[in-house]
């Protein structure tokens, strides 16, 4: 590739290796999605039991704050002591460091939701359950997504560290590319897709928020109507 421009470089490496870049790019979406999944299991059921009980809102929200605050390299090396090189070790990471946002946004979700709300439902003979699952949840979809979106884009950046544990993803590209002589492009190769990544995740996520906040509140009311008259009768 001598005589090529930065850029040129990086073409011609995509054009000779694109299917293999195209397989890290799912590889390295995959690890961070299930990291995320795995603190959506946890951490949603976590932000409803502190807003249900605020006594434990300093405990748990102090664990998940600590968390955070370890620097991703170093979380990255003390887990691979325990559970190995390979990646449940990014896995693991990622489900640590989303646990915080989504904690916080889901307790900050329903605890947003209008008394009047509550109040209709409870006219209605919702249980406790009922209300959860018709009424607070669905007016909290929004600010738990905002939750989930900053989560997932900040398990993409930290599972693109990964390679140093032997996890895959596009972050392999990257470090072959430094350890290249020349490795510029091989460089952009592997963060550029990663940056995008991050982007239209973001993007799409957000899109989802907004289009359900444009969903007409009453198709979703009847809908819940509907369906708790169902389980009465």
């Amino acid at each position: 590739m001598k005589g090529l421009s930065l850029w040129q470089q990086f073409w011609y490496y995509l054009g000779h290796n694109g299917t293999y870049v195209l397989q890290q790019f799912n590889h390295h979406f995959a690890i961070s999605v299930y990291g995320v999944l795995l603190a959506a299991l946890v951490g949603i059921p976590l932000g409803i039991l502190i807003s249900r009980h605020h006594h434990l809102n300093g405990p748990i929200i102090s664990i998940a704050n600590i968390i955070q605050t370890i620097p991703s390299l170093a979380m990255v090396s003390m887990l691979m002591l325990v559970l190995g090189l390979g990646d449940q070790t990014v896995i693991v990471a990622n489900f640590l460091y989303s646990l915080l946002p989504i904690i916080k946004n889901t307790a900050a979700g329903l605890d947003s939701v209008s008394p009047v709300s509550l109040d209709a439902g409870r006219g209605l003979g919702m249980t406790k359950w009922q209300l959860l699952v018709m009424v607070e949840m669905p007016l909290s979809v929004s600010v738990i997504m905002a939750g989930i979106r900053n989560a997932l884009v900040v398990a993409i950046g930290i599972t693109a560290i990964g390679s140093f544990v032997g996890a895959g993803g596009l972050g392999d590209i990257i470090i072959r590319g430094t350890n290249a002589t020349n490795g510029g492009a091989i460089i952009l190769a592997g963060a550029l897709p990663t940056a995008l990544m991050a982007i239209i995740t973001d993007w799409v996520l957000a899109g989802f928020s907004i289009n359900w906040h444009r969903t007409p509140r009453k198709k979703r009311n009847k809908a819940k109507t509907a369906s708790f008259m169902a389980t009465v009768k």
